[in-house]
């Protein structure tokens, strides 16, 4: 035996593997192993094979496993490790025959890898290398098909030709498709026939028969797939694939009526909806669309739309109809499919038509105008009462109801016009001006007499035409100068005329000096066949001192029948001026010279009136200051009468007897109290005598003793540090005073009706205290 050639040992199944490759070593690597012997590859007794779902009560044979070196005395040991080894795989240790001892199921392991040993049972030696084999499980037909893409929806449109393919369905088998039949699958149709078919092998669905949609749209279909290519004892496994037709535009729409009855009022109006039609399409979507169509004559009476959501046709009124003059209409209508399949064509036009017939019903209509709106001359000037034009209406209906006329008057627009109510003659109120206006636009109604609610309107255009009545007249007011030291034939005036009369060949006016001033030499006037003339001087030199204005009448005549003059004065200002006309100076010089006064004059005039702004402003002044003091001055005295002040430096919050104004009376100044209401009554009449009397009288003096002694004497007053002022109103009043002192005890007893006699600075008072308003209030 060649000792460079390991032994490999070979795992003997009913389908050979090829065993692991020879170990290759070194002469210097096998001097430490025991002899070895060549690989036997022959087999011990017929062969079994490891078959899945394959199971009896004794072990199953699988193979043996042997070195040539094993003499049969048992010397040897067999060792079997790897996967399944001891559970599924079981090995003789003296002879190496392996066992299946358990169930196996390819789906979940397909093989087994695994390892065998032979060792000498002396030394515990290998005698022939690690041999690493496989053992592969056969499969067995054990699982069924399966769809897992179900259930299947199709769709495919209808009327396709036999052969479309729907959809393809396919089935799934866990068993192994490389060995034998298990994953082999065959498919049928279980219903769905006669309408489709199924391709055996594929599962694809094609259509065995051209179907409509309108007959049914859709079809339940089952398919059925078999292992083991369909032979007895074979799984299978059935699927539901509902297949839908889809819509093509197949059908052409068909009208249900042939013919239609319809009706409309004569006084309908435009745009009326007279009635519906409809046309059947047994497709749906945009398959059913469709347009409708009116044909023939009656185009133009009626029209008809689509309504794109009920897919059915109004007719419309498009022109008013009149029962008297037609009554009675019959159109065609055409329904089209708005798509059409070019493929279904020949077959038929995908078109309908019908007939509809439209009574006009008679209505009782307003009076008709032979005239939408009239248009009517007058010459301007004519005399009141002048005929302007008439206008007709009848009643159309076969009444013929009698008119009355009568013309809409707006309240701010003057009454121009009458109307005579029975024959339509429009007149004149007055003479019409065209200068004012040209144009008079008026509404005239008509009436039917037996029913007043039928009323039209028409309106009536009134113009007024133009007579040469308006003389010319200057373009605008012309300010003019002229120089002191202007000379003959200078220009100083260009001028223009207008005209109020409306002249159909256009104005033209001829210009010229009035013949009371013709013959002056001191200006010119010269017609330039324009509609303007220049004014010109006569002679060189003016003087401002012997003559200020120039007066020009000029005449202005127009081209029309009969031409009208008038004359137009132009005023001429002499300027002191050099080589040009100082306007500003002149028109200060001119209005000094209307006046008739001098500069100084002016000036004079000018700082009076300055003056009296100021002293004007002056008074202004004064009054608002004495708006502004208080209404009752006499009030504020009494406050004043009331005021004490006094100074005591206290000892803190503490000090409690820092000040004892009971200590500051003494029974020396304690007096008798007389009773307040005499001593005021007293004071009262006192003070009223002071009024008259002033500040330096007995009686005042008096007064204010009386007052001296009455706080000495109310224990209620102040002490002695304290001090009361009085203040004299003074004399002159023409009203007198109002001061409290001089009241009566009660202002119950007191009328103020007076003050109503002293003007209006006293309103607001007198208002207060009037004899109908409680005092104190």
């Amino acid at each position: 035996m060649n000792s460079s050639v390991l032994p490999c040992l070979v795992v003997m199944l009913v389908q050979l593997w090829p065993c692991s490759p020879c170990m290759q070593n070194s002469s210097a690597e096998n001097t430490a192993l025991p002899p070895v012997g060549r690989v036997k590859r022959s087999w011990l007794g017929e062969p079994l094979f490891a078959t899945e779902e394959q199971i009896s009560p004794d072990p199953v044979y699988i193979g043996q496993l042997k070195s040539d070196l094993d003499k049969q005395d048992g010397s040897l040991e067999y060792i079997l490790t790897g996967e399944g080894a001891g559970s599924f795989f079981f090995m003789d240790e003296y002879n190496g025959t392996i066992y299946l001892t358990q169930k196996l199921d390819r789906e979940k392991k397909p093989f087994y890898t695994l390892k065998a040993q032979a060792i000498n049972r002396s030394t515990q030696l290998p005698v022939e290398p690690d041999l690493e084999f496989i053992i592969k499980v056969r499969d067995v037909n054990d699982n069924e098909p399966q769809f897992l893409d179900g259930p299947y929806v199709a769709t495919v449109p209808e009327m396709s030709p036999e052969g479309t393919s729907v959809t393809q369905v396919t089935a799934t088998d866990a068993d192994d498709p490389s060995y034998g039949n298990s994953a082999r699958l065959l498919y049928s149709l279980v219903q769905g026939q006669p309408y489709f078919s199924v391709e055996p092998k594929t599962g694809v669905i094609r259509m065995a028969s051209q179907m409509d949609r309108e007959t049914k749209e859709q079809y339940l279909v089952i398919i059925q797939a078999k292992d083991m290519v369909g032979q007895p004892g074979a799984f299978s496994a059935t699927a539901t694939v509902t297949i839908n037709l889809s819509d093509i535009n197949d059908n052409p729409p068909k009208f249900q009526q042939r013919l239609y009855y319809m009706s409309v009022s004569e006084d309908a109006p435009v745009g009326t909806t007279v009635g519906k039609v409809f046309a059947e399409d047994s497709d749906i979507g945009d398959n059913a669309a469709m347009d409708y169509f009116i044909e023939a004559d009656s185009s133009d009476v009626f029209n008809i739309i689509t309504n794109n959501e009920t897919q059915e046709g109004i007719i419309l009124l498009k022109k008013r109809v009149d029962y008297e003059s037609k009554k009675r209409y019959s159109i065609q209508v055409k329904a089209v499919n708005r798509y059409i399949d070019e493929r279904f064509l020949k077959e038929e036009p995908f078109e309908d038509t019908t007939i509809v017939k439209i009574n006009v019903e008679d209505a009782d209509e307003p009076p008709v105008f032979t005239l939408e709106s009239y248009v009517m001359e007058i010459v301007e000037g004519a005399m009141s009462g002048a005929l302007v034009g008439v206008v007709t209406a009848r009643d159309p209906d076969d009444a013929n109801s009698p008119v009355r006329y009568s013309i809409v008057h707006s309240t701010h627009i003057k009454r121009v016009f009458r109307i005579n109510e029975h024959n339509g003659a429009i007149i004149t109120t007055e003479p019409l001006d065209r200068e004012i206006a040209s144009w008079h636009n008026i509404t005239v109604t008509a009436t039917e007499t037996r029913n007043p609610e039928k009323i039209s309107e028409a309106n009536v255009y009134v113009q007024v035409l133009d007579v040469n009545d308006n003389a010319p007249e200057f373009s605008k007011n012309y300010e003019t100068f002229v120089c002191e030291n202007a000379v003959s034939g200078q220009l100083i005036q260009s001028i223009s005329a207008v005209d109020q009369d409306d002249s159909a060949e256009g104005h033209h006016f001829y210009f010229s000096l009035a013949q009371e001033d013709a013959n002056s030499s001191h200006f010119t006037v010269k017609d330039n066949q324009d509609n303007t003339a220049g004014i010109f001087t006569g002679k060189s030199g003016f003087r401002r001192q012997e003559q200020f204005f120039f007066y020009l009448p000029i005449l202005i005549q127009d081209n029309g029948t009969p031409p009208l003059t008038s004359t137009n004065t132009l005023t001429v200002t002499v300027c002191d001026c050099d080589t040009e006309v100082n306007t500003f100076y002149c028109r200060y010089g001119a209005f000094m010279y209307s006046l008739g006064l001098s500069t100084e004059a002016l000036v004079a005039l000018l700082a009076c009136i300055l003056i009296f702004l100021v002293f004007f402003l002056a008074i202004v002044t004064v009054r608002q200051q004495q708006k502004k003091k208080p209404p009752f001055p006499e009030k504020m005295e009494e406050f004043r009468e009331n005021i004490v002040s006094y100074d005591d430096e206290g000892g803190g919050e503490e000090d409690t007897e820092a000040f004892d104004i009971s200590a500051l009376r003494t029974r020396t100044v304690i007096r008798t109290h007389k009773p307040r209401k005499k001593v005021a009554s007293e004071i009262q009449s006192l003070y009223r005598q002071s009024l008259q009397a002033g500040p330096d009288s007995a009686i005042f003096r008096q007064f204010i003793s009386e007052k001296l002694e009455e706080a000495n004497t109310d224990p209620s007053v102040p002490p002695y540090d304290s001090l009361q002022t009085y203040a004299f109103e003074g004399t002159g009043s023409l009203a007198g005073s109002l001061s409290s002192l001089g009241s009566n005890t009660s202002d119950m007893d007191q009328s103020y009706d007076y003050l109503a006699d002293w003007g209006p600075h006293f309103k607001q008072l007198a208002g207060m205290y009037s004899s109908q308003r409680t005092v104190g209030d």
